[in-house]
């Protein structure tokens, strides 16, 4: 299908430039890169995981854990020392 879309000159300079490094077709630049944009993630943050997590997509390999240490540390912060409960 066709499609008309606008893109910022120095955006499709950068495109044209890294798809002939690639060797490849602006077009198929550009459906290679929606592709990808488009795939669904399997990373996805348990919602009552901490805010931080969030932030380490690239690590969703490391989930388990991740969460196994969170686990440690949840416990850790849990328990009160006795010189701070007086």
């Amino acid at each position: 299908m066709k499609t008309t879309i606008e893109i910022p000159d120095a955006l499709l300079r950068r495109a044209k430039a890294a798809a002939a490094r690639r060797g490849q077709s602006l077009k198929d630049f550009l459906n290679e890169a929606l592709a990808e944009k488009l795939k669904p993630t399997s990373q996805t943050v348990p919602v009552d995981a901490p805010p931080w997590m969030a932030g380490f997509g690239e690590l969703h390999h490391l989930g388990r854990e991740t969460r196994r240490i969170q686990a440690l540390i949840d416990a850790e912060f849990e328990q009160v020392e006795p010189e701070d409960a007086q």
